[in-house]
């Protein structure tokens, strides 16, 4: 099925953020990573600073605002997402190096191992108890370490032993630092960063995701936000060894969404009739419809399809399996991708009132547009220029 104009696929083994961690491993002397498919730097020692939220048309449009990033972007690749593009598929592309296919992280919510209900891959509500068993494949991480690089991470202390970080992010020495104190954070990566003959570290930043969602992206407060990250990643690149090569990326761009263009799914009720599971992201809903008795995948999808008309793209799981959303897909975890999926255009999301906390979203992501699929990989190594 063609796409809409305005959505782009991951382009996988080429540009995506699950290519990130193996083209630094093919620095680092890491088994299996043969080719650095993004033509980085070669060093001994990285340093990569996740942004939650930095989307590539969000940073173009407000270069202004950024000064350091402003002086990298003209030479900055770009990178796509996975999908659904949004933090917890992307940040397990990152940390395994895989195609969402391949890792099972589908998305913010969808049906868990068992079948029986919806999980959040972020809070790990309804998760499995095991989440290496969830999610078993090696990391980067695991495998850099294995070969004797120095691994670790910097983010706050909660996210260390929680279900998505060992799912997805397992491997590195963790090392907690508040997310108030910036210095503190500094210390830590540049810290790590001159372990061993070669090292790797992993920093997270989140408070761009925060601010968009709560006030959206085209508010005074992101901009300020945006201001707050440019200095801190500059003040980082300041702090660390000439020889380091810091890496800033997104795991996902965002878009503001007016409460005018919810579509509230109680406001139609033909939507949920032979609807299972009702999960996903307000621009990109998952279903899961009845095994048996029930209109079958199909006729669900051309009933939203109708309903919805050009607000949405909507597809059965076989169709975007078939057109490369998720990469190659593993039987293992077919199930937890959504029967039917309905991928928004423009600035519409699918909401209901029964997820309250939703709808109080100004900036959302999760579909297959430009604002969100694709991220910066903004490139700084002093020992190269």
């Amino acid at each position: 099925m063609s796409l809409p104009d305005e959505f782009v696929l991951p382009r996988h083994g080429h540009s995506t953020l699950s290519d990130l961690l193996p083209a630094i491993g093919a620095h680092l002397g890491v088994p299996g990573c043969l080719d650095d498919a993004l033509g980085l730097p070669s060093t001994s020692r990285y340093v990569v600073l996740l942004v939650d939220g930095l989307g590539h048309h969000l940073l173009r449009g407000s270069l202004r605002h950024a000064g350091y990033f402003s002086e990298l972007f003209g030479d900055a690749m770009t990178l796509t997402s996975g999908v659904p593009s949004t933090t917890a598929t992307s940040l397990t592309c990152l940390g395994t190096g895989l195609e969402p296919g391949q890792h099972g992280m589908a998305g913010y919510s969808f049906l868990d191992p068992t079948g029986s209900h919806a999980m959040n891959a972020l809070t790990w509500e309804g998760g499995p108890p095991d989440p290496v068993a969830f999610q078993p494949r090696q990391t980067m991480f695991e495998r850099a370490a294995a070969a004797g690089v120095e691994v670790s991470a910097v983010g706050p202390a909660r996210f260390e032993t929680s279900g998505l970080t060992t799912a997805a992010l397992r491997g590195p020495d963790f090392r907690a630092a508040d997310e108030s104190a910036p210095a503190d954070r500094i210390e830590a990566a540049v810290e790590a960063s001159r372990l061993g003959e070669r090292s790797l570290v992993y920093v997270y930043e989140r408070s761009l995701d925060h601010t968009g969602h709560g006030k959206g992206v085209a508010s005074r407060q992101w901009l300020e936000t945006l201001g707050a990250v440019d200095s801190f990643a500059s003040e980082l690149r300041e702090a660390l060894d000439d020889e380091v090569c810091l890496l800033v990326t997104g795991d996902h761009g965002m878009l503001d969404v007016p409460p005018e263009r919810h579509v509230l799914v109680e406001d139609h009720p033909a939507l949920l009739r032979g609807v299972e599971l009702f999960a996903g992201e307000g621009r990109l809903r998952q279903l899961w419809v009845a095994d048996a008795g029930g209109p079958g995948p199909e006729r669900v999808a051309r009933r939203w399809a109708l309903e919805l008309g050009e607000r949405a793209h909507v597809v059965t799981r076989d169709e975007a399996v078939a057109d490369g959303w998720f990469g190659r897909v593993d039987d293992r975890v077919r199930s937890r991708f959504g029967d039917v999926l309905v991928a928004m255009r423009q600035d519409w999301a699918v909401m209901s009132r029964a997820l309250e906390r939703e709808l109080s979203l100004v900036g959302q992501h999760g579909s297959l547009t430009e604002q969100e699929m694709m991220v910066p990989l903004l490139v700084d190594h002093p020992a190269s220029w």
